[in-house]
């Protein structure tokens, strides 16, 4: 198969398999995600399909993100591991890799970045130069939900953020006043926050929690459905439009009101909160001393722990879960997995603090983005498991467990001598 033909057979499977309603903006240099509007999990079932469809292996080690940005870079990505294509279609690719590589935008795919409660709230503490990393320490394991039924969920309404709300206040005395009402209707609660808007100081920061999927305007497009998220809004010049910020995926801008009202209304979503600015605080060696050791989980890693667990729940027969449902089931991998980003921030805090060698961060940050990206790839083994009904696949998941495992044992272990190396010169005692 050619250039041309894997450019089809992508074409055909967007078309026929997964009915996408976006194909008037494909072209071969058209991205993935702005333009076709495919999250991270979409490209992976686009890839699974062409695999089973086309015959293709694709291993492992060759799902990366650089890969997936486009239809040219997926075309020629495709056609690199193909061994259907002789020399001549090998120039064919390389001769489109060539004229592609100069049209095409250098951007980077990303669907998600770390936790967008963490994210809101950081904003202020950015802007005053206080240092926000050590907030991130709760969030590499930041609190998820498996479901009854066996489902992995980032997002449910028992989690609260009680305990991010906590810290905050005691780690940068920024008190987070919840101004959301459960008890009160939602038109109640839209009318709190537009007065809030109206009244509240300069330095004041309202947020709120809004179902993304309810604003397809947004230039970063998701196909999750609810997509409970948390943005900062303020007003505008004009009352039927609201300013924006969504410093999760670093966007602003001015949206209708009413668009903005509808995305809070809907019955998927309910959380808002407001802090002021003015009193915040470099947090003290002390707390964050004691947010480190109140957070951090040395021996258990409760991402692996949870999916390992769906999975052999799936692939029992004496209950009443299929396997074809393990996709869904585990569809919201890659939004938790980006949490274990936020490692990076408490290797950069604890290494600027004790000087320690850049090559050595550089490193670790290396060992993170690994840890990620291999949840891809777990992800797209589980998606074959369920489509294919292979039970023998779920060998190969159990094995990149195990080495998730392993990783993120030796993420935990440096960096917790870290932060032990730290305390000890912080705390020294003075001569």
């Amino acid at each position: 198969m050619n250039y041309q033909q894997t450019v089809e057979a992508i074409k055909n499977v967007l078309q026929e398999s997964m009915k996408s309603p976006h194909l008037a903006s494909f072209h071969e240099q058209a991205r993935l995600n702005e333009d076709l509007y495919l999250d991270s999990v979409q490209v992976l079932q686009l890839m699974l399909h062409l695999e089973l469809d086309l015959g293709l292996k694709i291993p492992d080690d060759n799902i990366a993100k650089q890969d997936y940005e486009t239809v040219a870079s997926l075309a020629r990505f495709l056609g690199r591991i193909s061994d259907s294509h002789d020399g001549e279609h090998e120039a064919a690719y390389q001769s489109n890799e060539v004229a592609s590589a100069s049209t095409a935008q250098e951007e980077e795919f990303e669907d998600v970045k770390v936790h967008c409660f963490v994210s809101c709230v950081c904003e202020p503490l950015k802007r005053a130069g206080i240092d926000h990393r050590p907030f991130y320490f709760d969030v590499w394991d930041a609190e998820f939900t498996v479901t009854d039924n066996y489902q992995l969920c980032y997002h449910s309404d028992d989690i609260d953020h009680q305990g991010f709300r906590f810290w905050y206040k005691k780690l940068f005395g920024g008190e987070l006043v919840a101004w959301y009402d459960p008890d009160k209707s939602k038109q109640q609660n839209l009318d709190t926050m537009m007065s809030l808007l109206a009244t509240k100081p300069e330095s004041t920061s309202l947020m709120v929690m809004l179902d993304m999927h309810h604003l397809p305007e947004r230039e970063n497009k998701f196909s999750q459905n609810p997509f409970p998220h948390y943005v900062l809004l303020k007003q505008t010049e004009h009352p039927d439009t609201l300013y924006m910020s969504d410093p999760d995926f670093r966007w602003e801008g001015e949206l209708a009101t009413e668009r903005v009202a509808n995305a809070i209304a809907q019955p998927t979503v309910a959380g808002g909160y407001y802090f002021d600015e003015q009193h915040l605080h470099p947090a003290s060696d002390e707390a964050v001393k004691a947010y480190f050791d109140a957070c951090f989980i040395p021996d258990r890693n409760p991402l692996p722990e949870a999916i390992r667990e769906i999975l052999s729940c799936h692939l029992q027969d004496d209950n009443d879960l299929a396997l074809k449902d393990l996709s869904l089931a585990l569809r919201e991998i890659r939004v938790i997995a980006v949490r274990k980003y936020a490692y990076e921030h408490g290797f950069a805090f604890f290494w600027r603090a004790l000087g320690l060698p850049d090559d050595d961060f550089e490193h670790w940050c290396d060992v993170i983005e690994d840890l990620v990206e291999t949840y891809s790839k777990v992800q797209y083994q589980v998606m074959k498991l369920a489509q294919t009904q292979d039970t023998a696949l779920a060998t190969g998941i159990f094995a990149l467990l195990d080495k998730q495992e392993a990783t993120e044992n030796r993420i935990k272990r440096r960096l917790q001598e870290a932060y032990i190396d730290w305390c000890e010169f912080t705390f020294a005692p003075v001569c």
